[in-house]
């Protein structure tokens, strides 16, 4: 006989699951229409930039991190045969070219550098001044020339009752009207790489028997993006490998992805709902990916309520230390810049669930 904590997660899964995926469908379907629309208006005054394709299934521009909080990523469009950068240099330049009297901060983690010669192939637009200084494509002035875009394009596009710009200086956030609510989009500029895999991403580590060699080869093969998000560092990007992790993950029958999925829908609707949470889908994916590392024999993956508990442990764990490693770029901390009173507190909600779990559940 099921328990109640095993009763209440299935029905999770065959209800409120269900029900999060055909509301989030929804919310993606308009949003990606605005997209759409507003990137098609932005390639044609900015060769730059590509258009957010308009897609009937999945859209791998689009990347959920909570049910009113989406990634979108605007490729560009121009830069080829990607090597990377032989030779460090100093930086001694400011976003207003003025010569600083120290060097810039060299790249951490998931950060890095990005050289105009480090592509065999660059048109000269991503040499002019508007993004580029000292031979170095900065993030901060391609965002610079793409927020003035975005905002050019929701008033050609008369979106501006739908869509409005928010105040942020470092990235581009806007905020669409939909039928099942606003909506918080941050749209970033990517410069996608397929045919490299990142130096920095050792991965994975020897001797490990999650995931399979032949998945492994066939993740290197997407390759990697950088994203514009901060001032002089682009930062490294898998979402595509990682979507390819997430669609094998139960080829031998297992039951990771209903863990999974149980465990976000505790995430948005018990212990960390919100907005803004300081816990997205996407550390939750990265707890999954180093808990099936863990424990890659398939009959880990059998029941459900354990496999769940396993899942929520690691969550605890990772959230209570305020240290939760990115998968592929294992000296970057995902947690690093989080806010310590809001992981403390879900620490002590989580800890409170696995405590007893039929307590806590509504």
């Amino acid at each position: 006989m099921k328990s109640r904590m095993e009763g209440y997660l299935e029905d999770c899964l065959l209800n409120k699951v269900d029900l999060r995926r055909q509301w989030i469908s929804q919310m993606v379907e308009e949003v990606q229409k605005v997209v759409h629309h507003l990137t098609t208006e932005i390639s044609y005054q900015d060769f730059r930039f590509q258009a957010v394709p308009y897609c009937d299934t999945y859209n791998e521009n689009i990347k959920v991190l909570a049910p009113s909080l989406f990634l979108i990523t605007v490729p560009t469009r121009g830069l080829a045969g990607y090597k990377e950068a032989r030779q460090q240099r100093w930086r001694y330049y400011s976003l207003k070219g003025a010569r600083l009297p120290r060097p810039l901060q060299d790249p951490e983690g998931l950060q890095q550098w990005l050289e105009v010669g480090q592509f065999l192939k660059s048109p000269g637009q991503w040499r002019e001044a508007d993004v580029n200084i000292e031979g170095d494509i900065v993030p901060a002035k391609v965002l610079q020339v793409f927020r003035k875009l975005v905002e050019n394009a929701i008033e050609t596009c008369r979106l501006s009752g739908r869509v409005r710009m928010l105040i942020d200086h470092l990235v581009v956030r806007v905020v669409v009207e939909t039928s099942a609510g606003q909506v918080e989009l941050q749209l970033t500029p990517s410069v996608d790489i397929p045919t490299a895999w990142s130096k920095k991403a050792q991965w994975p580590s020897c001797l490990k028997r999650w995931p399979s060699p032949e998945t492994v080869q066939c993740i290197k093969s997407f390759g990697f993006s950088l994203l514009a998000c901060s001032s002089y560092h682009w930062q490294l990007s898998f979402l595509r490998a990682e979507q390819v992790l997430l669609e094998q993950l139960d080829e031998d029958g297992g039951c990771r992805r209903k863990c999974f999925q149980a465990l976000r829908q505790m995430k948005e609707d018990v212990w960390c709902p919100g907005t803004r949470p300081v816990i997205t889908s996407y550390h939750l994916q990265t707890v999954l990916f180093w808990t099936c590392e863990k424990y890659p024999n398939p009959k880990d993956w059998q029941v459900f309520s354990r496999g769940f508990l396993r899942l929520v442990r690691k969550l605890h764990k990772c959230v209570s230390q305020h240290f939760l490693k990115h998968y592929f770029v294992r000296k970057s901390n995902l947690l690093q810049y989080a806010s310590s009173r809001e992981l403390d507190a879900l620490a002590q909600t989580l800890a409170f669930f696995l405590k007893d779990p039929q307590i806590s559940l509504p």
